[in-house]
Parts: structure tokens; C-alpha cells; sequence
């Protein structure tokens, strides 16, 4: 049987594929790897097509042991990686003989790297995919050290060759398109044009925003909102007026009005975005109800 066994975690180490759309009427959100390019092209690195499940690593430090031999490649923000101590570096193809242990450092810039296998990771699947969900605990629980994870059988195609790494951005400009509630607010594009900081209290879920506070219009001041459907992307305002992104694990309903949502290409940077890092929001759209 092709296994790879989990030596060390990191973090936070989660199976991911492109996720299960399509059960939000069951509440499940769509869930699946945050920076999706990343994923594919760790797959096509090694052979898999591209919605193969491998493993989302938050800010390093997994090690995995194979049991047989196999390629794997890392992608998403550039990063040092190591088979039995040697470097082999992030986005090629790498050969790892039965026995041999890669290990992916903590990238410079980003958050989450994704480490593919030939074959995949075939852990169950629910609802149609492997992915873990942390909202609503669906799928793979998070790996621990010790874990032996089953990989399908090997492609005989060959994979993509080494590609450059991306460098995840200090500062970044996030196209969106007007919600289906941007009319409750005063000034609204010019209030999402400001800087704002993602906090440490983010994560698949969200990102949650700090700076100035969106302010809501008079007549919507008071005014409550009975729970909508929810989209990836959804930029949703509370009532303290600081902006939450939500992402892949994102509820599939919410009370408070979706102001903006983000563009879908804008998606894999919010996936890489640490603690701290800039952002403003903007729209080439002037329709804004307001």
C-alpha cells in the first residue's frame, strides 16, 4: 500500500481538494484549499489532476515520511524544502525513495504552502471531497504526528516541470463588486478604499479587518437583517463597522448586510494574507446604490 507518514505538523496541517460546492441548502459550506492556483499547480507538478487531494500547511514546519516511493512538490509562497536535510527547493517535482522524509520550512512572505503527492491523498471522502472543514468539522480531522495517510495509484503521465514562486504581497489591492446590501452604507467605496489590517484573529473562516469603521446610513442605523445566503467572498459588516472577508469555510447564512464581495481572482492573495498585512478594497464599478 503507498502511504506517507506524518512526522511533524507544524501549526496546522489540513487535507484539502477543491472542496464540495453545492450543499449550502444543507448548510456545508464550499470549503476546499484557500489559494487554489497553489494546490493545482502542485498537482500538475506531479502528475495529478489538478483536484487531487494533498495537504494545506499553515506556516510550515510539516514533515512527511514516505513509506513508498513517490513524487511530491510544494507550491504557494516560495519556501525551503528538505529531503533527509537536504535542500531541494519549493515548485518542482521531487523524487523521494521509500524511507525518506521531506520537510517544508516556514515561507518568508504567506501564510499556506500546499504539498502534493502522486497519486493523492485518498482519505474518505464526504460529501464528495476530502477536504477539512473547521466550521462545520466535515472531513480528515487535522493531521497529528503519527498519521498514515493512503495515496492512490501513481500517474504514468508526467508532471508539469519547475515553475517560479510567487511572493506573497506586504500590501494588497482587492477588486470587489458591490453586495446586495452597499445601499445601508454611507460612502461606502470610498470607506473600503481605506487601509485596512487583517488580524491575528483570522482564518479559514475569515479574515477579520481593523481601521476605520464603515458607518451605516440613518435610516439603516437601527435596522436588523434576517439571515441571508452567504457567498465566498462576502464582505460582511458587523455592527462595530470592521469589515470580515469570508473565506472557503465561511457560514452558508448571515444576519449582518454583506457590504461588497470579493472578486474570485482576488481570493488566492486574501488565502496568503499573515496577520498585519494592508489592504483596500477597490471597485471599477460606479454603482453603489448610495
Amino acid at each position: 500500500m503507498r502511504t506517507l507518514e506524518v512526522v511533524e505538523t507544524g501549526p496546522l496541517a489540513l487535507i484539502q481538494d477543491l472542496g464540495r460546492p453545492g450543499y449550502a441548502h444543507l448548510g456545508v459550506p464550499p470549503s476546499g484549499a484557500l489559494d487554489v492556483p497553489a494546490l493545482k499547480l502542485a498537482n500538475r507538478l506531479v502528475g495529478n489532476a489538478e483536484d487531487a487531494a494533498g495537504v494545506e500547511c499553515l506556516f510550515g514546519g510539516l514533515r512527511l515520511r514516505a513509506t513508498t516511493s513517490c513524487t511530491v512538490a510544494v507550491t504557494g509562497p516560495s519556501v525551503a524544502v528538505e529531503v533527509d536535510g537536504r535542500p531541494v527547493g519549493s515548485h518542482a517535482p521531487v523524487w523521494l525513495a521509500a524511507g525518506q522524509v521531506v520537510a517544508i520550512g516556514a515561507p518568508a512572505t504567506g501564510l499556506r504552502c500546499y504539498l502534493a503527492v502522486s497519486g493523492g491523498i485518498t482519505v474518505d471522502a464526504e460529501l464528495g471531497s476530502r477536504s477539512r472543514d473547521v466550521l462545520s468539522e466535515i472531513g480528515p480531522a487535522p493531521l497529528k504526528k503519527g498519521d498514515v495517510l493512503p495515496l492512490g495509484p501513481s500517474s504514468v503521465s508526467g508532471g508539469a516541470d519547475v515553475v517560479l514562486p510567487t511572493t506573497a504581497a506586504a500590501e494588497l489591492v482587492v477588486r470587489v463588486d458591490p453586495g446586495p446590501r452597499a445601499h445601508w452604507f454611507e460612502n461606502l467605496a470610498s470607506g473600503l478604499a481605506k487601509t485596512w489590517t487583517v488580524t491575528a484573529e483570522s482564518n479559514r473562516v475569515g479574515l477579520r479587518l481593523d481601521g476605520p469603521a464603515l458607518a451605516r446610513g440613518h435610516e439603516y442605523a437601527e435596522r436588523e437583517l434576517p439571515s441571508e445566503g452567504l457567498l465566498t467572498g462576502a464582505v460582511q459588516v458587523p455592527p462595530n463597522g470592521l469589515p470580515v472577508v469570508f473565506l472557503a469555510d465561511h457560514p452558508t447564512t448571515g444576519g449582518y448586510p454583506v457590504a461588497a464581495v470579493v472578486r474570485q481572482a482576488s481570493l488566492p492573495a486574501l488565502a496568503q494574507a499573515r496577520p498585519g498585512t494592508l489592504l483596500r478594497f477597490h471597485s471599477s464599478t460606479r454603482v453603489w446604490n448610495r
